[in-house]
């Protein structure tokens, strides 16, 4: 036990966190945290069930004078982005997350912390657990793999849940009341590419682009972050051909719902052209801190010699490779017309791979517009079309359109002013939810969305305030309290 972290207040919630973080939970690998739900659930005497997908539901019964409140269900995902830096070693399949307080935050040692949504599932915990919190019924859903695929919300069935009201408790931002979403859809590409045999003559060099942000390509997209992605493939466009570069690897990127941190090729040149190389990449550094100096201050460019390859790709894939990912959008596409500094429609060059014989991009499309979310992934499949590429789309998921007469949202906003003093923003947010497939499920739910402060989402920067806990904790206890009688 981290006692530091359990000690921190409200201490029954962090020490629900800090046991959480000991167990291994990656988008896809729940097993270990299933079982943890399961055997609490059974262990507190109280009504547990898993459904086909891996979704568990516990219910507990309302506390004494409560009994006439309607059902409410608390939901959170318990699975986490696993993203670290690249000199950190850590196996996510077995390791606990190392966590330390950071003064008003608690961080982890170079990896991601998993508050996302950890501190929702310890919110939960720590609920069904107590004997002296005031609530109606309740049931709490943790569901699977949101992360990567929504899994979870997309295999809840109509009729697994009693209730009709639903905090979703995967929001980060105190003060914050959601109330819509976006949709989103995938889109990947696939570039062919022959293997020629590595020219002599010429030396085996690596770029890396590294030190970027990163962050959430939903809630982050707006920030005028770097892509390590973008940022690498200019470069090599840009003197693809005045300096022979000749392409052996690309690997950007790791998760389609991230922006691209690192990024690194190896690629060869003529060994003639070496200190050129060093010269250019001396000077792009330059150029790029300059459009981010103020987003991006850690940003670093470098080369440095590689191990020699024995095969490069052939230079008109090469070239069709840089024109599409060069070509391909990447950011913002619209703001919304409605809603004041809101982003509608974007679109997040994920990551770059090579696998045997072809480059398989990633990317994400984000809008609370359906027809603009397909438009935009149009545009990506057309420019890999041009390329020569073969494309395929997810099924996508809906957005969840906001209700300006729901009660619950009402209930929260109120309740947030009553107790802090300060009035919450209700608003949309520019990421996906699984408040809009379980709302598609359940179309009489009431939803609303909330939760602590926590930045850098995604990446091994991610951090939750100590003191936005205390607030998240005491709202939704107040929330249950009050929620008016049937």
């Amino acid at each position: 036990m981290n006692k530091e972290i359990s000690n921190l207040e409200p201490r029954i919630v962090w020490q629900y966190f800090d046991e959480i973080l000991k167990i291994p939970r990656p988008s896809k690998k729940e097993e270990k945290i299933v079982k943890y739900l399961l055997d609490f659930g059974k262990e507190k005497g109280l009504e547990t069930l898993q459904d086909e997908v891996g979704n568990v539901l516990i219910r507990k019964n309302a506390t004494a004078g409560m009994e006439d409140k309607p059902w409410v269900v608390l939901q959170s995902h318990i699975d986490m982005v696993c993203e670290k830096n690249s000199d950190k070693v850590h196996n996510f399949d077995t390791d606990p997350i190392e966590a330390f307080i950071d003064g008003d935050w608690v961080t982890a040692n170079g990896t991601t912390l998993g508050a996302d949504d950890g501190i929702g599932v310890a919110a939960q915990l720590a609920i069904l657990a107590s004997n002296d919190i005031q609530h109606g019924p309740i049931e709490c859903l943790f569901t699977v793999d949101e992360e990567t695929g929504l899994t979870g919300a997309f295999g809840l069935e109509p009729g697994f849940l009693k209730s009709n009201i639903l905090l979703n408790l995967d929001s980060e931002d105190d003060g914050q009341v959601f109330i819509g979403c976006a949709g989103g859809i995938d889109t990947l590409a696939w570039l062919p590419y022959d293997k020629v045999e590595a020219p002599e003559g010429y030396k085996s060099k690596k770029i890396m682009v590294s030190g970027l942000l990163g962050g959430h390509s939903g809630d982050d997209i707006e920030k005028n972050r770097g892509n390590a992605n973008k940022i690498l493939n200019r470069f090599l466009w840009e003197n693809h051909g005045d300096l022979d570069i000749k392409i052996n690897n690309f690997d950007g990127g790791n998760l389609r719902n991230a922006i691209a941190r690192e990024a690194f090729a190896i690629i060869l040149l003529p060994s003639d052209l070496d200190n050129k190389l060093e010269e250019r990449v001396e000077q792009y550094e330059k150029d790029v801190k300059g459009i981010f100096h103020i987003s991006e201050p850690n940003l670093k460019i470098e080369v440095t010699d590689a191990e020699e390859v024995e095969f490069v790709i052939d230079d008109e894939s090469a070239m069709e490779f840089l024109d599409a990912v060069y070509a391909c959008p990447h950011g913002v596409m619209a703001m919304s017309q409605d809603i004041k500094d809101f982003v509608e429609t974007s679109t997040n060059l994920a990551s770059v791979k090579f696998e045997e014989n072809e480059i398989c991009i990633t990317t994400s499309q984000r809008s609370s517009i359906e027809s603009s979310k397909y438009d935009i992934q149009n545009m990506v499949v057309s420019v890999f079309k041009l390329a020569g590429g073969r494309t395929k789309a997810s099924d996508g998921y809906p957005g969840w359109k906001p209700n300006s007469d729901s009660k619950i949202v009402a209930q929260t906003a109120e309740a947030y002013e009553r107790l802090f003093g300060t009035k919450a923003e209700v608003l949309a947010i520019h990421a996906g939810l699984e408040c809009g497939l379980i709302g598609h499920k359940y179309p009489q739910m009431d939803m609303t969305s909330y939760g602590p402060t926590i930045r850098g989402a995604h990446s091994p920067d991610e951090r939750i305030e100590i003191e936005s806990v205390r607030k998240f904790w005491l709202l939704t206890l107040d929330i249950l309290k009050n929620i008016p009688s049937e």
